[in-house]
């Protein structure tokens, strides 16, 4: 009985029931986030093979290599939690592999928000202007910000997640 999850969660499991569970959900979500990642990261491998490529600038190759290791960095921490699974299987970790792989996701969250806004002042500035890349650049952090962070955040706050 010691074991079973106190009533004000809501649910009648027990510690491991709910580890498992957790654990299919945060994979869910990292299925998610991982398709984006494979397309980002394919678009920027691309990127070094075409024509236009060897004119881009020394703030744009920089801006290029700097998003490319962000899309990189983010596919690693996306998938680490696979990697801790098969190193932890069968060994009653599901507890700590939920709790680890929870926090690697977040920061991989985190990375991707940087590399999709490298990504957007890359072309932006390719395309346009540095001024209208920076702006654009600007705008895609502060979307991702505001629904990344800001909208959980303001949910939890506002109590919705009650209802």
């Amino acid at each position: 009985m010691a074991d079973l999850q106190s009533a004000h969660h809501g649910r009648n499991e027990t510690r491991l029931e709910r580890a498992d569970r957790n654990f299919v959900e945060l994979l869910q979500e990292l299925r998610v986030t991982q398709t984006g990642v494979q397309i980002l990261f394919a678009f920027l491998l691309t990127l070094a093979f075409t024509p236009r490529f060897p004119s881009l600038d020394t703030v744009q190759r920089a801006t290029y290599v700097t998003t490319l290791l962000l899309a990189v960095l983010a596919a690693a921490l996306f998938t680490a939690p696979a990697a801790l699974h098969r190193s932890l299987f069968q060994q009653n970790a599901k507890p700590v592999i939920v709790q680890v792989s929870s926090r690697l996701a977040s920061v991989g969250l985190g990375v991707l928000m940087l590399a999709f806004t490298g990504s957007v002042l890359l072309v932006v500035d390719v395309t346009l202007d540095r001024d209208a890349a920076v702006a654009a650049g600007a705008g895609t952090l502060v979307a991702c910000t505001a629904l990344w962070w800001l909208l959980p955040l303001f949910v939890r706050r506002s109590g919705l997640r009650r209802r």
